[in-house]
């Protein structure tokens, strides 16, 4: 957990750091600045992304051989059922930072290696998607907006949640690489590509 947060931290201080810079290049960026409002919602798109990344997460799962799930690409890499629960176990510590309290009895430091059985590791997906999606939703437009000094200058509730999805997507990406390499294909791919099968077979 100090190492998650301690990433965090210097992606915040980063961000901040960088806006600050650019305001003090050019002083009249508090007089341009677009007062417009948002293009989206960041509650609804967040918790939308998420949601196509969850199924992903579960499809895959489901489709990773059971002997398989303790494949490592080295020693030192977590093997499939580590990044699956990884992910898992994220979506507690992230929104932790944003106040949120992990359930009773989680440890973030045996979490990821606490099984290899792949109906446990599905449920847990399941399990901390709905903690998850519970947090999201209760959080309204002025506590996307809350500040959170601990993370950065300019840190807020609503940073927590991008880094959430960012670190999904990342996350995303790793278990599709260790997926190719042992041969297996990623449902979704699967689905596509029987689709634009069946859709050439129609045009003859």
């Amino acid at each position: 957990m100090n190492r998650l947060l301690l990433r965090l931290m210097l992606v915040l201080l980063g961000l901040s750091a960088g806006a600050i810079s650019a305001s003090a290049q050019n002083p009249d960026t508090a007089a341009t600045a677009d007062h417009t409002a948002p293009s989206y919602d960041m509650k609804a798109q967040s918790l939308a992304d998420l949601q196509i990344v969850q199924k992903k997460f579960v499809d895959l799962a489901n489709a990773v051989p059971a002997d398989k799930l303790t494949w490592r690409p080295s020693a030192d890499s977590r093997s499939f059922a580590e990044v699956f629960l990884h992910v898992a176990g994220e979506r507690y510590q992230i929104l932790a930072l944003g106040g949120a309290t992990p359930p009773a009895g989680f440890d973030g430091k045996t979490y990821e290696k606490s099984t290899t059985d792949k109906a446990k590791i599905v449920d847990e997906l399941n399990r901390t998607w709905e903690f998850a999606q519970k947090t999201i939703n209760g959080m309204s437009n002025a506590d996307f907006a809350k500040l959170l000094p601990k993370l950065g200058p300019q840190a807020n509730a609503g940073d927590v949640v991008y880094i959430l999805v960012a670190d999904a997507h990342e996350h995303l990406g790793q278990v599709v690489a260790y997926a190719r390499e042992n041969g297996i294909v990623p449902p979704w791919t699967v689905e596509a590509q029987k689709k634009a099968a069946e859709k050439k077979a129609e045009q003859k």
